[in-house]
């Protein structure tokens, strides 16, 4: 089973890549881009099983390990 995670900064946190992304745009007249964000994606490959209880672990993973909440959002797709 495949998972998908994927981590953006909360709204409101300052991110210095996606501004330097945003500028970088710009710079090469791409004029349409009004913002950028950067993020993150995992992808992780787990043994097929429940996808509750799988859903329940990967979160368990993502509050412990992987995001940092403070400043984080995740998002998970389970892919079978």
């Amino acid at each position: 089973m495949k998972i998908v995670i994927n981590i953006q900064l909360k709204e409101g946190v300052l991110d210095p890549q996606g501004k330097a992304v945003h500028h970088a745009l710009l710079a090469l007249q791409f004029n349409e881009v009004q913002d950028a964000r950067i993020g993150k994606q995992i992808i992780l490959h787990v043994e097929d099983g429940e996808k509750d209880k799988i859903l329940k672990r990967v979160k368990n993973m993502c509050e412990n390990l992987l995001a940092n909440t403070v400043i984080e959002t995740y998002t998970i797709d389970i892919e079978d």
